[in-house]
């Protein structure tokens, strides 16, 4: 750790705002606590964690990869993902971590967009489809291979002071679900502003933790990362390297104060298999969000988890730290809004200002929708390469989300829908998150998605796609019913259409876009814009 000391010495004062000191100084307080745990293959305490990114840190540099460069970790969860993020930013340089479901021509994309030249991957990546489609030269480094090793004997070289809050930390890449994606530029004060407000509001995490990595650490996961190593908790990687029910049972059946974050539709799977003994005591806490949790699937995982889940709700260019719904107020019914709050989103985080605007940017009353905008610490410094974008979406001071809410007199945030998703119908709005929360009520209902078609008379009419849950059945007439006992006849569905399983991104979200291609393409209306 001498080399540790002294970047945090006289040649790299503490003041300066760089996501690397945060691992430094967790080492120098607790050196033997275990920072990183990979089971059946890895655990580093704190002290050898930092030592290991300090050395990747010079490695970097030796490569060409110093002060300025983009590195892509195009890997499956790993140890070496905590390492890697902590070297490119005691190297000066930024981390482009990348989902490794993403098609070859996509990850092709995102590389040569960002101009990265040098990428680490875990052994199942197919590099040669990458390269095929890339339009310049890539250097992969596969982190479980021999080069990697010899990486880490470099020595750890004292490294320039650099890097201040609006330094690059981690380029974020949207889904792309309505076009090609675009690199969100978070900072290291967006990151840093980010730690802050998970231990704020979401999680009070400290050393003993164990912080589950089950959703791919190129998103949601990952950036969890930072305020957790902060406080010396533990990283832990499942043995499958991803998402497994009967791998993470056992881990919360023998590790204490495990927590993870997860997709509403993961979370949903291990409400569905989780056995009934299995009293999930060691389990510290479910952090969901990323998508819409219904209120029908709330209350059954409230039944299987108890008073342990906390949903977030962020956007890549604001992660995970727009608001939140902390877990007390999961159960609180003091004035009888419980099943509001369920549905909504939480309230704002601190530090954080968010708002229901009109088209004209003011501020809509209580109880009325507008389009949710943010602005803070948190919020991103732009997209790459793309300022036509970034002008649009920072218009006004506020990131503009896409997404459609409305507050009520408490502070509580409900997300009624993307902009771009909202049916019009005889001039009326119908928003789909409305239709979705009656449709799942139904037992025999398992996942739903409303979208809107062209019609002759009413300009749009409503569509259900449906997810039968196993063992059930229920026909178009008495779904139809079920609905008219809920909500207004206009915004009940004019049609409902059975799959097998629902189209989803690589971080589960529900492609709709996908969805309208799939029907017939004379009814269904393009995209609305966001």
């Amino acid at each position: 750790m001498a080399a540790c000391l002294t970047i945090l010495g006289s040649t790299r004062p503490e003041v300066d705002l760089n996501l690397s000191h945060t691992l430094f100084r967790t080492a120098r307080r607790v050196p033997r606590a275990v920072a990183v745990i990979e089971r059946d293959r890895v655990e580093l305490n704190y002290d050898q964690l930092a030592e290991r990114s300090l050395r990747l840190a010079s490695a970097l540099v030796a490569l060409g990869a110093g002060p300025g460069a983009r590195v892509a970790l195009l890997a499956q969860n790993c140890a070496a993902y905590v390492e890697l993020l902590y070297a490119c930013w005691a190297a000066g340089a930024c981390a482009v971590p990348i989902n490794v479901r993403l098609h070859a021509k996509e990850v092709a994309f995102i590389l040569d967009d960002a101009d990265v030249q040098i990428v680490f991957v875990t052994e199942d990546v197919d590099t040669s489809a990458i390269e095929a489609a890339r339009s310049s030269g890539t250097r992969f480094i596969d982190i479980d291979g021999s080069e990697y090793r010899k990486l880490l004997q470099s020595e750890p070289a004292v490294l320039p002071a650099r890097d201040s809050a609006q330094s690059p930390a981690w380029l974020f890449y949207t889904s792309g679900t309505t076009g090609r994606p675009k690199g969100v530029v978070l900072t290291h004060g967006n990151l840093m502003a980010m730690a802050l407000n998970y231990l704020a509001d979401v999680d009070p995490a400290t050393v003993g933790d164990h912080l589950l990595h089950a959703a791919p650490m190129s998103h949601g996961s990952g950036l969890y990362v930072v305020p957790n190593i902060a406080v010396g908790a533990t990283q832990l990687i499942p043995a499958l390297r991803a998402f497994d029910v009967a791998e993470i049972e056992h881990i919360v059946a023998y590790t204490p104060k495990v927590k993870f974050f997860a997709a509403p539709t993961m979370v949903m799977r291990l409400v569905d298999a989780w056995r009934g003994d299995a009293e999930p005591l060691n389990l510290k806490s479910i952090i969901y969000g990323g998508g819409p949790m219904y209120v029908a699937d709330c209350l059954r995982a409230l039944e299987c988890f108890g008073s342990r889940l906390v949903q977030i709700y962020g956007q890549g260019e604001a992660p995970m730290t727009i608001t939140v719904l902390p877990a007390a107020d999961h159960f609180d019914d003091h004035d009888g809004h419980r099943l509001s709050r369920l549905g909504s989103v939480g309230r704002a985080q601190t530090g954080v200002e968010v708002v229901a605007l009109d088209a004209r940017d003011q501020p809509v009353g209580v109880g009325e929708i507008g389009e949710v905008c943010v602005r803070g610490d948190v919020v991103m410094a732009g997209y790459l390469n793309n300022p036509e974008a970034t002008v649009i979406t920072l218009d006004n001071g506020w990131l503009h989300t896409g997404d459609l809410g409305r507050f009520d007199d408490r502070g509580y945030l409900t997300l009624v829908d993307r902009s771009k998703d909202l049916i019009i119908s005889g001039g009326s709005n119908i928003y789909p998150r409305e239709v979705e929360e009656v449709l799942l009520m139904h037992p025999a209902v398992k996942e739903a998605a409303v979208l809107g078609e062209r019609d002759e008379t009413w300009g749009e009419s409503v569509v259900a796609v449906l997810v039968k849950r196993e063992g059930y059945a229920a026909g178009e007439d008495e779904l139809d019913s079920f609905c008219l006992e809920h909500i207004a006849r206009f915004k009940r569905p004019k049609r409902y259409v059975f799959v097998d399983q629902l189209p989803r991104n690589a971080t589960g979200k529900v492609l709709k876009r996908e969805l309208r291609a799939r029907l017939t393409p004379a009814q269904v209306p393009d995209a609305k814009p966001a």
